[in-house]
């Protein structure tokens, strides 16, 4: 999928008349991009819109103008748009009970070995992002990557094929099925389509 460029953004001025119709797509848009597995994980997968849309929130949020800054918030937020045959989202760990947040932390430590897109019965482990983990804790948001690869990815695009988001961890076990509305928007990252020309690359 094609990397942002300074060239995509909006000025502030110019993204404040587009928000509203903008806030109100992304929200449709991510609605099925949105994968509860259990009670307590939710996957958001994000792609090249999702990322533009929070790269134009933040600058909102703090009014940045400057093209250095900007470029570096793109830079940041282009780690969030797949590469070639690959699947990328944010994990969130939700805790409703805040007074429960670090014991539910502490009891999922490890989890970056136990999460997997399994395709026709073929997982795929999830990579996570190391900044995110210290030795004896996680971070409540995670940033992970599916890296297919061109065969199981050719797979995921027929909807016949079963695929199941799954987490084998000892102290969470649940899995969640990818199929309707959801299977076709993940379908779409992988396109050919979506793939960046050689010269973009």
């Amino acid at each position: 999928m094609k990397k942002l460029t300074l060239d995509d953004v909006l000025d502030l001025t110019a993204y404040e008349k587009a928000r509203p119709e903008r806030l109100a797509r992304i929200i449709e848009r991510k609605r099925p991009r949105r994968v509860a597995v259990g009670d307590e994980l939710t996957f958001v997968f994000e792609n090249r819109e999702t990322a533009l849309f929070q790269i134009q929130e933040m600058l909102r949020a703090e009014r940045i103008v400057d093209d250095a800054k900007v470029q570096a918030e793109v830079d940041v937020y282009n780690e969030f748009v797949p590469e070639e045959d690959e699947l990328r989202a944010t994990l969130m760990i939700e805790i409703a009970d805040r007074g429960r947040v670090r014991e539910t932390l502490d009891r999922l430590v490890g989890i970056d070995e136990h999460v997997s897109l399994v395709v026709e019965g073929r997982g795929v482990a999830a990579t996570f992002d190391p900044k995110q983990f210290e030795e004896d804790r996680i971070s409540a948001v995670q940033y992970v990557r599916f890296p297919l690869g061109s065969e199981l990815a050719e797979r995921f695009r027929d909807p016949e094929v079963e695929a199941v988001l799954r987490v084998d961890h000892p102290h969470y076990r649940a899995e969640t099925r990818l199929d309707g509305e959801t299977r076709r928007s993940l379908i779409a990252d992988l396109e050919p389509s979506a793939r960046p020309s050689p010269r973009d690359r």
